[in-house]
This record gives C-alpha cells, sequence and structure tokens, in this order.
C-alpha cells in the first residue's frame, strides 16, 4: 500500500509541474502537420471586425500555401475588434499593405488566415510587430448565410422550404434542357464579353459619373432653361398655321425651282458649250492676260520700269517756252512751207496773216513769215478776198493775171496761213 500511495504522489506531482510548464494550456503545443514556422517566425497583428469561429493554431496561407498559424485571439476593449496575431515564417516577404481575409477549407471545413499582397499598387513589406487596419480586411460568406439568404429570396424565409423550392425547379426544368442549356451558355457568352470589355464599361461609367457631377453642377442653368422652353413652345404652336403656310409654300418654290430647271437644261447646256472655246482660249492664254490687265493699269510706268528708278517714286520736268517772239522767230527760219495747194479747203479759209498783223503791229521792216504768210498787210474791209484761180491744164501756157485781179504776193499763205487762214 505504501509503494501505491508513493506512486500516486509522484504521478500527481507530475502533472502539477506539467500544468505550470503548460500553464497556457494545450495552445502553446505544436501541433504535428501544421505550417513550417522556421527557427524565428515574425509576429503581426490583424484587426478584424468579425473572425467567425476562427480559433489558435489555425493556419494562415499565402497562395494556398501555409506559411505560418494563428498564435492568439483577443478582443481590443476599446473598439471591440478582434485582434489576431499570427506567426509567419520569416523567409516570407510580402508587401507592406498587404490584405488579410478569413476563409474556409472547404464548404463545411476549418477556418484559416489568408494574407495576400493588393491587387495593385503593393509598397513597402511587412515586417515584425506590423498592423494590418481593418480597412484591409475582411471574411467570407458563411453558408448559412448564403443558405438564409436565399431562403429569404425564393419563399421569404425558412431553409425548410428548400424542398419545396428544388422540387418546383426540377418541374419547370423538366423537357426545357436544350433551352437551358443554350441559355447558359449565351449567359455565358455574354458574361465573357463583359469581362473582356469591362475596361471598357468602367469608363464608360466614370464618363456618367463626370456628366453627373457637371449636370449636378449646373443644375441652376438647366432649370432656367427648362422654364424658359415652355413660352418658346407655346410661341411655336401659336404660329403653327404660319409655320405650315411657310413649308408649303417653300414646297410650290421647290417645285417652281426645278420645273424652271428641266425646261432651261438644255439652253444651258448649250450655253456652257458655246462658252467652252473662249473659256479655252482664257486658259490658253495662261499669265499673258493678268500682265496686260498689269500693263493697263500701271500706264505709262509699268511693273517692268520699278527697277528703273531708285526710289518709290519718279519726277517729270517738262519746259514749254510759249514766248510768241520766239515762236515767230523760230517760224521765221523755216524756208519752205509745208502745206500748198494740195489743200484747197485749208486754203479757203481766212488768212493767218491777216489775223496776225494787229499783233504785230504791221512793221513794213519786218521780214515776211513762210509760215504765216503776208503780215505787213493787215486784214481791213476794203481788201478784196479772190480765190486763186483754179490750175492751168498741162498743155496751155501760164496766162497771167486778167486786167484788176489782185494776187497774193509770193509766199503768202505759209504752213500756218495754209492751216488756219487758207491763202492768205
Amino acid at each position: 500500500m505504501r509503494g501505491r500511495f508513493v506512486a500516486l504522489l509522484g504521478a500527481t506531482a507530475m502533472l502539477l509541474s506539467g500544468c505550470g510548464v503548460l500553464s497556457g494550456g494545450l495552445r502553446g503545443v505544436d501541433l504535428p502537420g501544421g505550417a513550417d514556422l522556421g527557427d524565428d517566425p515574425y509576429s503581426v497583428t490583424i484587426r478584424f471586425a468579425d473572425v467567425a469561429d476562427l480559433v489558435p493554431q489555425s493556419l494562415v496561407k499565402v497562395a494556398d500555401v501555409p506559411v505560418g498559424s494563428v498564435s492568439d485571439i483577443r478582443v481590443d476593449p476599446q473598439t471591440w475588434d478582434a485582434l489576431v496575431t499570427v506567426k509567419v515564417n520569416r523567409g516570407v516577404t510580402l508587401p507592406g499593405n498587404s490584405r488579410a481575409t478569413v476563409r474556409a477549407t472547404s464548404l463545411l471545413g476549418e477556418k484559416f488566415v489568408e494574407l495576400a499582397p493588393p491587387a495593385q499598387g503593393a509598397t513597402g513589406t511587412l515586417r515584425d510587430g506590423a498592423t494590418i487596419p481593418i480597412a484591409a480586411t475582411g471574411r467570407a460568406a458563411e453558408v448559412e448565410e448564403v443558405l438564409g439568404a436565399l431562403s429569404m429570396l425564393l419563399n421569404g424565409g425558412g431553409v425548410g422550404q428548400i424542398k419545396t423550392i428544388s422540387t418546383e425547379l426540377n418541374k419547370a426544368l423538366s423537357g426545357n434542357e436544350p433551352e437551358i442549356r443554350s441559355l447558359l451558355t449565351n449567359l455565358d457568352t455574354l458574361v465573357g464579353t463583359l469581362d473582356t470589355h469591362k475596361s471598357e464599361i468602367t469608363r464608360a461609367l466614370d464618363s456618367i459619373n463626370r456628366l453627373a457631377a457637371t449636370l449636378a453642377e449646373r443644375r441652376g442653368q438647366i432649370t432656367d432653361a427648362l422654364q424658359q422652353l415652355g413660352p418658346g413652345i407655346q410661341e411655336l404652336a401659336d404660329q403653327r398655321e404660319q409655320l405650315v403656310d411657310m413649308l408649303k409654300a417653300l414646297d410650290r418654290l421647290s417645285g417652281v425651282a426645278t420645273d424652271v430647271v428641266d425646261r432651261s437644261r438644255d439652253d444651258l447646256v448649250a450655253d456652257l458649250r458655246a462658252l467652252q472655246p473662249t473659256l479655252a482660249k482664257l486658259a490658253e492664254s495662261g499669265q499673258d492676260l493678268p500682265n496686260s490687265l498689269e500693263m493697263l493699269g500701271t500706264f505709262p510706268f509699268t511693273d517692268a520700269a520699278v527697277p528703273a528708278f531708285a526710289g518709290d517714286y519718279a519726277n517729270l520736268y517738262v519746259r514749254a517756252d510759249l514766248d510768241l517772239k520766239d515762236l515767230l522767230d523760230n517760224l521765221s527760219r523755216s524756208r519752205e512751207p509745208l502745206i500748198g495747194p494740195d489743200a484747197p479747203l485749208l486754203n479757203q479759209l481766212p488768212g493767218t496773216a491777216a489775223l496776225l498783223a494787229p499783233l504785230l503791229g504791221g512793221d513794213p521792216d519786218r521780214p515776211a513769215f513762210p509760215l504765216l504768210g503776208d503780215v505787213l498787210t493787215p486784214l481791213t474791209p476794203d481788201t478784196p478776198q479772190t480765190s486763186p484761180p483754179p490750175p492751168p491744164p498741162a498743155d496751155a501756157t501760164t496766162p497771167g493775171p486778167p486786167p484788176g485781179t489782185t494776187t497774193a504776193p509770193p509766199g503768202g499763205g505759209g504752213l500756218l496761213g495754209g492751216i488756219l487762214g487758207g491763202g492768205r
């Protein structure tokens, strides 16, 4: 008896000492088949709004590969968030803004924590003692939640109605398998097409969002436009008859115009064909016609004369000597009259000498001017005016002047006398 009692005391002491060693219970013991934490894992604290039935020693996975385990779960007394502490193998490197999700291994399987980098914009490195905020955490839907939502949707609640629902679905789908299969195929094609164009759909939604924002900013202007649109529509309604008459008049005008064009078509085509040679010649003239027009517009100095001037203008000096004495002196130097009896009409005019004699003073010493005629004898009313005799025939002897006939002295008349004064 004494030996059995000593053995019982020894076993009790060993259990008590073991409880001291395992002060945390079996949670502190690494279970076989868990993740390989390595010799020096690092700890990360994760804030969850709900961890469902997650327990310590649950796995921590990255891309469905175990890389750590849950070491502690507690509640924050201030925010009532779940604080989950996990240990991760130091050989696993994750971004500093990684996400954490509580998921299940299967439909009714155990829960685990999944760590994953963000979809885009990964920054930094997840280090020992880091905290993943609640905004980057979440959990998957539970089976009970899915079934409850389905029952609420189909029958207003009650999981017991699933059998009835499935029976009715079987009755509805029986005999329609090809159509249902085609519908599912088309639905798959539709979903695939939408997935392919999701970037365009996103841009369209963003554009609609910007349009809605712009319309919201201009709500006052749109309101004013809509309020002022009513009077304008009312005015159009009041003038409806005038608008209809105008459209009818336009219709009649178009008919008349069409008839005129149809009737004058042949004449118009003929006119255009008649213009064709003229237009062809104008086209053949090329640059000659513009050049000639430039010459007419710039006469007497054409564009070709512009380089001859040093500046932008030209001066022309003309000196005219109109002194009568100098003019008569120049005329007196002429020896031969330029106009004679070959101008009978001019010779019948009054003598220039008779007109200029009063101006010259009738000086008997002034010599005769061949171009002016006899200027020594002024024209008086008593001076007889006789016409020169007709020329004698070629074979007749030139007779003398008949008695009592006054003849002009030799050299009378001259050039200007023949032009302005006939024989005198």
